[in-house]
């Protein structure tokens, strides 16, 4: 049968033979995985490496293009992915998934013996794909420029790839196979509706209004069971076909093949968006979301986050309906919804763990790859940060003799790491951390795991815990792959061999009833209430849902201190500290046994220094506030009056006071150490010494303390206003013709004016016009009042006094 992309082919050879490398863009359904490699036999010299992003079409394609040859796998065509080889002396196609590529250019970076890389589906950007472009493209550049490269795909923005491949020539293969119609829904799904009861009712009526073979996309396995318990018997002749990465092989081919005895309705994940040909397809319902791991490198954990797919996701999973005949794409959203889309799907390198990169690249020994997008700056960071921790980089950020061997395992860096040390007793925790949670609903002890990967029915006769058989069959030939790495045995226990894998994940329970912990790597996470591991006070942990404000334990195992001792004795610390505690309002001097963020011990410090003291006082004065008395306030208010004239005066703001308290205040503060004792402070001297003798004269001259009457009473001047006041008996002014005045401005007073009683009578900054207009008034009220109180017709001429009248006779 013609395929589009036979069209092409012509063209992409030639360009190819011109210039070395090329970008093609093909639709889904075109037929570019299976054509283009067999077509580029006759013009490559050597073998023809296509990598794929997922091991189930890496297999499928080997095996399809074998059939087009008529043969078996393993002799023109043959493929390699984890674990299992299909491969001979014959072999010129080899079909491999992602991470294959990167050992071999990590073992043999000529390549030797390779005329041609090919990357397919390069549109889904997975981290192993980005790090073996630019891994391929340095080698041809520096070393292979006779080496041909290719990167393919349905959906992707070609320009920039073209761009890093130095302008590579762009081809592109126009149309499907087969048309593909597209309908949505009438209207946005409810919010309140359930998204599996929404699916599923999507799928009977795509059933009823189709025929031929479903493919339904669902976000992740959980959601593809669910949704097969809703549709089990509610589709005449149907036969439900779950498809996602965790099941056995024989149940992913029995999704691919063509089924003659009944309706194949398959519910797959966005592996079925890859380069697989699913047979007898002609539906596609896409329930419009996708689960993608999105690393958080202030948490240092990853969690899977579901989302909407993007307008690139949505028209790859439309293709899978016009790959065979003429199809029919029903989508879970509105037709008006679809703008609200992404264009595509951010690259993994973006939102992912970049350890395993981070490692790549230290061993490859450089930093300068050219990126299609280059890894984050802070997750980077934080990868090598980890490396470093584990030994495999050194402090110039080299790497070491440790770090070269744990690239040589097949596993993240963590758990080479673990293997290396541990050896072959590290083989099952590998595999089960490796390959996910093989018990369902069951409490988060990892011991459990280790029990089942080891008797899954002794532990199920215990415990009937609902086991997830395929993650065990995976764990299993992980662990058969694993112990042929590991030598020999370290002699730890389970809760050791973690936490060489996870040091900064060492849980110390908080006080309290809620089971929750620090992790030494300075993070929050909680158990799930009611957990058998609620009460243990030290866990490893090895799995979380990664919510970066507390994550959610999934899995851990109850460590004691003795064996955390016996693995890390160098990084235990004795920390001192010193500080001011706002919930005890005193100052806490603590000395304190750490392990990461982990006190694990502490005791009262007796002598800490003078210091740390006065640094912890300043502090509690800042959470308290600072103990002004009367007589320091009008001091601040004098100083603040001559700064305002211009006069060259230490600023003794309340912000100012506060950001220099160690310098002013610290000598007197080396006793203080309680709330009673840092209000008790006067702290007048302290202020006072802030000027130097000549500033201290200028302010007594400039702006007085006190105003001295005529009687040559000392009468305390308030600068707290707006304006200074001094508050005195009217009588005691008698005889001041002039008003009083302050500072270099001549400021005058306010005067508040006060009977004999000491009540206002009058508030005047104009004395002379308060004697020659007001007095009267004031004199005629004060006499009736106050007769045996002095109050002379001319003020002025009068003698001040605070006497009354002497009596008559």
């Amino acid at each position: 049968m013609r395929l589009p992309i036979d069209d092409i082919l012509p063209d992409l050879k030639t360009a190819l033979a011109a210039h070395g490398r090329a970008v093609l863009q093909a639709p889904p359904g075109a037929g570019k995985t299976t054509r283009v490699p067999l077509a580029l036999l006759d013009q490559i010299a050597g073998r023809i490496v296509m990598l794929e992003p997922r091991r189930i079409a890496a297999r499928a394609a080997a095996e399809q293009m074998a059939r087009l040859l008529g043969e078996d796998v393993g002799a023109t065509v043959g493929y390699r992915i984890r674990g299992e080889a299909v491969v001979s002396k014959a072999t010129r196609i080899e079909v491999v998934t992602e991470g294959i590529l990167t050992r071999m250019l990590q073992s043999d970076p000529e390549l030797t013996g390779v005329g041609a890389v090919i990357f397919d589906e390069f549109h889904e950007r997975s981290l192993n794909a980005d790090l073996g472009l630019a891994l391929t493209y340095e080698v041809r550049s520096a070393l292979r420029p006779d080496l041909v490269l290719l990167v393919m795909s349905a959906t992707l923005d070609a320009d920039p790839v073209a761009a890093l491949l130095d302008d590579a020539p762009i081809l592109t293969a126009q149309g499907r196979a087969f048309p593909v119609e597209t309908r949505w829904l009438d209207r946005p799904r409810r919010k309140e509706e359930r998204f599996e009861n929404a699916a599923a009712a999507l799928v009977l009526d795509a059933a009823a209004q189709t025929e031929g073979a479903i493919l339904v996309f669902l976000p992740g396995e959980g959601e593809i069971r669910r949704v097969a318990s809703l549709l089990e018997g509610r589709v005449p002749g149907g036969a439900i076909r779950p498809l996602y990465g965790a099941l056995p092989m024989a149940a992913q081919r029995a999704a691919i093949a063509p089924d003659a005895t009944a309706r194949k309705i398959v519910l797959a994940t966005s592996i079925a968006e890859t380069s697989l040909t699913i047979e007898d397809v002609r539906v596609v319902v896409d329930c419009g979301l996708a689960r993608r791991a999105r690393f958080d490198p202030g948490t240092g954990m990853s969690r899977l986050v579901t989302e909407r797919v993007t307008r690139a996701e949505a028209t790859q999973r439309a293709g899978r309906a016009g790959r065979v005949a003429e199809g029919v794409c029903f989508r879970m959203w509105a037709r008006a919804e679809e703008g609200a889309l992404a264009a595509f799907a951010p690259p993994e390198i973006a939102r992912a763990d970049l350890a395993g990169l981070a490692l790549e690249l230290a061993a490859w020994g450089g930093d300068d790859l050219r990126f299609l997008t280059p890894p984050p700056d802070a997750a980077l960071a934080e990868a090598r940060a980890l490396l470093a921790d584990l030994g495999a980089l050194d402090g110039a950020g080299r790497i070491t003799a440790h770090g070269r061997a744990m690239v040589a395992l097949p596993l993240h860096p963590r758990l080479a790491h673990m293997v290396l040390h541990a050896g072959q007793g590290a083989a099952p925790m590998a595999a089960l951390l490796s390959e996910g949670d093989v018990l369902r609903a069951a409490p988060v002890d990892l011991s459990l795991r280790l029990d089942a990967l080891r008797d899954a029915k002794a532990l199920q006769a215990r415990h009937p815990y609902d086991l997830h058989r395929p993650t065990l069959e995976r764990a299993r030939d992980t662990l058969r792959r694993i112990k042929r790495q590991g030598v020999g045995s370290a002699g730890l226990s389970p809760a050791e061999i973690a936490a060489l894998a996870y040091p900064d994940r060492i849980g110390l329970r908080r006080k309290g009833d809620a089971p929750r912990y620090v992790l030494s790597g300075g993070k929050g996470a909680v158990l799930p209430e009611g957990d058998p591991l609620a009460q243990a006070r030290l866990l490893v942990v090895t799995d979380t849902d990664g919510d970066p404000r507390e994550a959610r334990i999934r899995q851990a195992i109850t460590i004691a201190e003795s064996d955390l001792r016996g693995l890390y004795g160098a990084r235990f610390r004795w920390d001192r500290s010193c500080h001011w505690s706002k919930r005890e309002r005193k100052i806490v001097a603590r000395e304190c046994e750490c392990f990461g963020a982990l006190v694990l011990h502490e005791r009262h410090w007796r002598d800490p220094d003078d210091a740390m003291l006065i640094a912890a006082a300043c502090d509690g004065l800042r959470d308290l506030g600072l103990p002004m008395s009367d007589a320091a306030r009008r001091f601040l208010a004098r100083v603040a009056l001559l700064r305002a004239q211009g006069a060259e005066l230490p600023d003794m703001s309340e912000n100012a006071l506060l950001d220099g308290l160690e310098d002013w205040l610290g000598p007197y503060l080396s006793h203080a150490r309680s709330a009673e004792d840092l209000r008790a402070l006067d702290l007048l001297p302290a202020l006072r010494a802030r000027l130097d003798w000549a500033q201290s004269q200028m302010l007594d001259e400039q702006a007085p303390a006190h105003f001295v009457s005529p009687l040559g009473n000392r009468v305390p001047i308030d600068y707290s206003g707006d304006a200074p006041e001094v508050q005195l008996r009217l009588q005691e002014l008698f005889g001041q013709a002039t008003h009083p005045t302050i500072g270099p401005g001549r400021v005058p007073l306010r005067l508040v004016l006060l009977s004999p009683a000491r009540r206002p009578v009058q508030v005047t900054t104009d004395l002379p016009g308060f004697w020659a207009n007001s007095y009267a008034d004031v004199r005629k009220d004060m006499r009736g009042q106050y007769p045996k109180h002095p109050w002379p017709e001319n003020p002025v001429q009068a003698d001040p006094t605070l006497r009354a009248k002497p009596r008559k006779g």
